[in-house]
């Protein structure tokens, strides 16, 4: 592995991501355009679905009332045709349509007399029918009464009623018309205004919204989408500037452990391969075996490193869901401790429970939490040099662990930077007390998953002083 690999692996993700991130987006005209279009397709739409409701419900309700328009109509007409009928019955029936011309003239309607037989195509049967029983006839469409005048066969026709008797208002619409197309203009301005001014914020949000997309597929990260106008698109806002950062954290812890890693895997691969090389050039059985037992820790080291690798992806990617556990916690401790303390060789390893409460019980979970202890007491076995002191107290609500050490311990401005991934001290690369630096942020993620904390400091043994705290109850 080269040098120059991190660098390339580098330029490698952010092409994967940039293809991964690459959306089809609509290559829409101007802003002015398309937002024209939006607002003619919301406008047609919602204008043609009120307009069909309105007339639909002026449909029904004109059905509805029809029978009581007819009968305020009958009543309203009934005495006008029962004074032009006994004017006409004063009259012999062969001048009746000479003075069915003379009150035509008088009234504002047309008047007309004639022959019973030509209705029976001209009026429904329910009206023929009232015809012929001496009441008054209606035809809707053309807006005209009938009367049959006594027992003879000829028919009163009043009507169109609608119609003006003035030639110069002959050819205008009729007013109820005008009055409704008025109140119809009036009502689309209104609502087209309205709709425009609801349609602006709108494009304005989807806008900024799909240039985020587009920057984020082109490889641009640190885009992020403005505030919204809109409440409708605030949730996808908020949403995609959350997904952006973390893509982007994401992406920069890929880039540390690719980088860390490959770093990480140059020294037991070089150990392995000067260890192969020797093996094949000695015959001596003793120094056979000192190579043999070189390349097994070797193989151990990058085991350990592909391990505590992919453990700080998981928990970089996606934190594990806590589950939470109620311990006897002295019993606990005692129990992890002593798990452990054959890797500490001929170290003083004492465990100080006397501040916690009689049977008290912790809640943790019982597969994360051995996990960050085991880390800080290994890590504790690297420096220490005689002794090794764990404690436990109860602070409040929360639950203490302080693991001291007596070896050199760590300088002020260096105690938040080794929770860093691959952060490690000048003095720790070495082979004996070297690690892969990965240890401690997964102990402060451990934590972090508790809703605790972890924070490296002074021992009063002389060294490091490593303290994890978190709620003893969930």
């Amino acid at each position: 592995m080269t040098g120059t690999e991190p660098g390339e692996a580098g330029a490698r993700e952010g092409g994967l991501a940039r293809s991964l991130f690459r959306v089809s987006l609509p290559r829409w005209r101007g802003g002015r355009y398309s937002l024209s279009k939006l607002f003619f397709n919301f406008y047609l739409l919602a204008m043609g679905s009120f307009v069909a409701i309105a007339f639909t419900a002026d449909f029904v309700i004109s059905a509805a009332q029809r029978g009581i328009t007819d009968d305020y109509a009958r009543r309203f007409m009934r005495g006008t045709i029962t004074l032009i009928e006994d004017e006409l019955f004063r009259q012999p029936r062969h001048a009746w349509p000479r003075k069915i011309a003379e009150l035509d003239e008088k009234f504002a309607y047309r008047l007309d007399i004639v022959e019973r037989i030509t209705l029976d195509l001209i009026l429904k049967p329910q009206q023929v029918d009232k015809l012929d029983a001496g009441d008054i006839a209606i035809d809707h469409d053309a807006d005209i009464m009938y009367h049959r005048l006594g027992n003879s066969s000829k028919v009163l026709v009043v009507g169109p009623l609608s119609a003006s008797r003035n030639p110069e208002q002959t050819d205008r619409m009729p007013l109820e018309l005008r009055l409704r197309l008025l109140t119809w203009s009036l009502t689309g301005l209104i609502f087209g205004i309205a709709l425009w001014f609801w349609v602006r914020p709108v494009w304005r949000d989807l806008e900024a919204i799909r240039q985020t997309a587009r920057d984020l597929g082109d490889g641009n990260f640190d885009a992020r989408s403005p505030p919204a106008r809109s409440q409708l698109f605030s949730p996808l806002a908020d949403t995609m500037n959350s997904m952006a950062e973390r893509v982007q954290q994401l992406l920069v812890t890929q880039r540390e452990l690719s980088s860390g890693i490959s770093h990480e895997l140059r020294t037991p691969i070089a150990r392995l391969r000067f260890a192969l090389e020797m093996l094949a050039e000695t015959d001596q059985r003793d120094e056979r075996e000192r190579l043999w037992t070189m390349m097994e820790d070797d193989l151990a080291e990058l085991d350990h490193l592909i391990d505590t690798s992919l453990t700080y992806a998981r928990f970089e990617r996606e934190a594990p869901e806590a589950h939470f556990t109620s311990v006897r916690f002295a019993d606990w401790l005692a129990e992890q401790i002593e798990s452990v303390r054959l890797l500490g060789r001929q170290l003083a390893v004492d465990v100080d429970t006397s501040r916690l409460p009689p049977q008290l019980n912790v809640d943790l979970d019982r597969r994360a939490m051995p996990y960050a202890l085991r880390n800080l007491m290994r890590n504790a076995f690297k420096y220490a040099s005689r002794k090794i002191l764990v404690s436990a107290e109860l602070d409040g609500e929360h639950i203490l662990i302080r693991i001291d050490d007596d070896g050199i311990g760590i300088p002020p401005e260096e105690r938040e930077h080794i929770f860093s991934a691959f952060a490690r001290l000048d003095r720790s690369r070495d082979r004996t007390s070297g690690g892969h630096g990965l240890g401690l942020p997964i102990v402060r993620r451990v934590l972090e998953l508790h809703g605790g904390t972890a924070t490296a400091g002074a021992a009063p043994l002389g060294g490091a002083r490593f303290t994890l705290s978190w709620k003893a109850h969930q």
